[in-house]
C-alpha cells in the first residue's frame, strides 16, 4: 500500500516538476517576444537551443544510466564529482563555440549565461537521480517546480523592469544556485554517507561507460534543433524567431515521453533484470498507443486553433503558419513514440548500436536540412524535421523490437510470440 502511495506521488511530482521546467522554454520566449522584440526572441531561441545541447555534455551519461547501473562500488560522491566536471567542461565550451560564430558582445553574452543556467540544471539531475534510486522522485519533482516556477517570475519582472535580457537570464542562474545550495543538497545529504570516497578510478569510469549514452543523448537533442543551424547564417533572426514558436509546441509535446517513462524506469530495469521481456514490450506497446492518441489530439487542434492561440501569445500574425505548425506536430508525435523506446534500450545496455543509429539519422538530418533550408526556406527547415522524425521513429522501433527478442531468447531460451 505505501509503495503504491509512493509511486503515485513520485508520478505526480515527476509530471509537475518536468512539466515546469521544460515549459520554461517556450514561457522565456513568450516574455522575450513581446517584451524585447521577435529579433531577440531569434537570439534567445538559438541560444537557449545551443545551452541545451551543451546540456547534454554537462549531464553526461544521465539519469537514467545512473538509476539504472548495478556497479554497487560507484557511490554517489563519484556521481556528483563526475556531475562537477562533465558541467564544468560544458561551460568552457561555449566560449569558443561564440568565438568560432563571431557573435557580438551582447549575443555572445545571452549565449554564455543560459549555458551556465543549464550547466546547473544538468548538476541538480544528479542528485534527481540519487533521490530516485531511492525512491524519492517526488522530491525531485517538487525541486524542478520551484526552480522553474521562481525564475520564471523573476525573468518576467526583471525584464518588464529592466528590458534587459542579459540581466533577466542572469535572474535564472540565480534561482537555481539558490534552490541547488537550501534545497537539492540538503535534500540528497542523508544519502550521502560521510564514509562514501571519490574513487578516481569510479570518476573516469562513468566518463567512460556512460560515453555511448552521452553521445546517444547529444545526438538526440541535435536531431531536435539541426534546422535551426541551417536557419542561422541563411535566414534572419526574425525567421528564427517564428520557427522557434512555431516548433515549440512540438518540444513541449515531446516531454510526454519523459513524463511517461520516468515513473517507470525502476520498474522496467526490474523487468530486464528478471528476464520478462515480454512485459516490457507490452509496456512499450501501451506507451506508444497513448502517445499515437495525444498526438492525433494535438494536431487536430493545432491546425484549427494552432496559430490564432500562438499570435495571441507572442502578439504576432502566424495565419500563413497553420500547414508548417500541423506538419511539425505529427513530426513530433513519431518523436514522441520514438522517445520511450531510448531510455528502455538503454536500461537493457544497448548502446552502441544506438550510438551508430544516432549517428548516421543526425548525418542524414544535417544534409537534410542544409539542402532544404537553402533551397525552400522556413519550409524546406519544416519537411527537413517531419522526415527525419519519421525516419527516426521507424528505425529506433524495428531497432527495440530486435533488441529485446534477443535478450528474451538469451535470457528464457526462445523467442517471444
Amino acid at each position: 500500500m505505501e509503495q503504491t502511495k509512493q509511486f503515485r506521488k513520485n508520478f505526480i511530482w515527476n509530471i509537475i516538476g518536468t512539466g515546469f521546467s521544460s515549459f520554461n522554454s517556450l514561457f522565456f520566449l513568450i516574455i522575450v517576444t513581446r517584451i524585447n522584440g521577435v529579433e531577440n526572441g531569434g537570439i534567445f531561441t538559438l541560444a537557449f537551443s545551443t545551452a541545451c545541447i551543451l546540456y547534454m555534455i554537462g549531464i553526461y551519461a544521465g539519469r537514467i544510466y545512473q538509476v539504472t547501473e548495478n556497479d554497487t562500488s560507484i557511490t554517489n560522491k563519484d556521481y556528483i564529482v563526475n556531475r562537477l566536471i562533465s558541467c564544468i567542461i560544458a561551460i568552457f565550451l561555449i566560449i569558443p563555440f561564440v568565438l568560432i560564430r563571431q557573435y557580438d558582445l551582447y549575443k555572445a553574452s545571452i549565449f554564455i549565461i543560459l549555458t551556465i543556467y543549464k550547466a546547473l540544471e544538468a548538476f541538480s539531475e544528479v542528485m534527481y537521480g540519487i533521490l530516485q534510486k531511492n525512491n524519492f522522485l517526488d522530491k525531485a519533482g517538487k525541486s524542478g517546480f520551484i526552480k522553474s516556477l521562481v525564475s520564471i517570475l523573476l525573468f518576467i519582472i526583471i525584464d518588464l523592469v529592466t528590458k534587459n535580457m542579459i540581466i533577466a537570464c542572469l535572474s535564472v542562474v540565480f534561482v537555481y544556485l539558490l534552490t541547488i545550495v537550501f534545497y537539492d543538497l540538503r535534500q540528497v545529504k542523508s544519502f550521502v554517507t560521510k564514509e562514501e570516497k571519490v574513487s578516481k578510478k569510479n570518476v573516469i569510469s562513468i566518463f567512460k561507460n556512460g560515453f555511448f549514452p552521452f553521445v546517444i543523448s547529444f545526438l538526440g537533442v541535435y536531431m531536435v534543433n539541426a534546422q535551426k543551424y541551417a536557419i542561422d547564417g541563411v535566414l534572419t533572426d526574425d525567421i528564427q524567431a517564428i520557427f522557434g514558436i512555431i516548433i515549440m509546441p512540438a518540444t513541449v509535446m515531446g516531454l510526454l515521453s519523459q513524463f511517461l517513462i520516468h515513473p517507470y524506469l525502476n520498474k522496467i530495469f526490474e523487468l530486464h533484470k528478471t528476464g520478462q521481456y515480454l512485459k516490457i514490450k507490452r509496456l512499450i506497446y501501451k506507451i506508444i498507443l497513448i502517445i499515437f492518441a495525444v498526438g492525433i489530439l494535438c494536431t487536430g487542434l493545432g491546425y484549427l486553433l494552432g496559430t490564432p492561440v500562438l499570435g495571441l501569445i507572442y502578439s504576432l500574425d502566424l495565419s500563413q503558419y497553420t500547414m508548417p505548425l500541423t506538419i511539425i506536430l505529427i513530426a513530433a508525435t513519431f518523436y514522441t513514440m520514438a522517445g520511450i523506446l531510448s531510455p528502455i534500450l538503454i536500461t537493457m545496455r544497448y548502446n552502441f548500436v544506438q550510438f551508430v543509429v544516432y549517428g548516421l539519422i543526425s548525418i542524414f538530418e544535417w544534409i537534410l536540412s542544409q539542402i532544404l533550408v537553402t533551397n525552400f526556406g522556413f519550409n524546406g527547415a519544416v519537411w527537413a524535421y517531419i522526415i527525419t522524425m519519421i525516419v527516426y521513429f521507424i528505425v529506433f522501433y524495428i531497432v527495440a523490437m530486435v533488441a529485446i527478442n534477443k535478450s528474451n531468447k538469451k535470457y528464457n531460451g526462445k523467442e517471444e510470440k
